[in-house]
């Protein structure tokens, strides 16, 4: 088992790295409150010369992303730039769209703006080509197991599944919510045909690294930042990206991670490891 480094300050290794691919939700705030310092320690970063993308699993626009960081108190000099499992979701249904495909869109309310201005017809579940699942429709009492009837239809259907939050939970103040890929999980695990949108999944970081390429004038040495165990650092790993794990983020609001042997096998559980490990973010 690999254990990371435990560092008190992102100081200690922030001159090794010229890019950051950090998480939102979970380093920078907790679903209603930021953290204190964590879009400080981003700015401090910044002002070094460093660039900053923001790479977040939220199912909606970057816009909107952006707007709620406002909202909450997370200062814009922190980040240079957002790409969200929502802007690739919309790339993916405009596409669809242009192939005359039809979608059945499952998600509350509030995921209105993820699909607003696509040229794409949504129908009933007994009419689409496939199934677009932005998250629960209630997710403040909604587990998966809510769904499994559903499950029922889009497995006699064959209908393929588009998870635009591969998050399976995530921490909302002091509770533990659901998302998307926890339903998604269990369909792909009874057979059906799920596509993954954002962390951990490889499409995503490539085109984070177009996008930190594109801002950068030497070569990228990006260090991702994120508290998922099963997304932010597995998914830099396979994309070769040094990471820093956020031990109070999700996976600290569940048990205790006070040791690098403790932390080491969290990550070690899904096969994965981080260079380096502090419980908030902070400069």
């Amino acid at each position: 088992m690999s254990l990371p480094r435990l560092i008190t300050g992102f100081r200690e290794i922030a001159d090794d790295y010229n890019a950051i691919l950090c998480d939102v939700w979970g380093v920078l705030h907790n679903g209603r409150d930021p953290f204190a310092g964590a879009d400080t320690a981003l700015a401090q970063f910044r002002e070094a010369g460093g660039k900053v993308l923001l790479l977040s699993n939220a199912p909606r626009p970057g816009t909107t992303v952006v707007a709620r960081l406002d909202e909450i108190g997370v200062s814009r000099e922190a980040y240079d730039d957002i790409l969200t499992s929502g802007d690739v979701a919309r790339a993916l249904l405009a596409d669809r769209g242009q192939q005359s495909q039809t979608c059945h869109h499952i998600g509350p309310a509030k995921d209105a703006d993820l699909l607003a201005g696509i040229d794409i017809q949504f129908t009933g579940i007994d009419e689409a080509d496939f199934i677009l699942l932005s998250g629960m429709n209630d997710d403040t009492v909604e587990t998966p197991e809510d769904y499994l009837n559903a499950m029922d239809t889009w497995h006699a259907r064959k209908l393929q599944l588009v998870c635009a939050n591969p998050d399976r939970q995530v921490q909302f103040g002091d509770r533990v919510i659901y998302c998307a890929g926890a339903v998604a999980e269990i369909y792909e695990q009874n057979g059906g045909d799920v596509v993954w949108l954002g962390k951990p999944y490889q499409p995503v970081y490539e085109r984070a690294r177009a996008q930190l390429n594109a801002m950068l004038d030497a070569h990228p040495r990006i260090l991702a930042i994120g508290d998922g165990p099963k997304t932010d650092i597995p998914g830099a790993q396979r994309a070769g990206i040094d990471a820093l794990f956020i031990s109070g983020g999700l996976a600290g609001a569940v048990q205790n991670l006070d040791t690098a042997e403790q932390i080491g096998a969290v990550l070690d559980a899904e096969n994965t490891h981080a260079l380096a490990a502090m419980r908030h973010l902070v400069w």
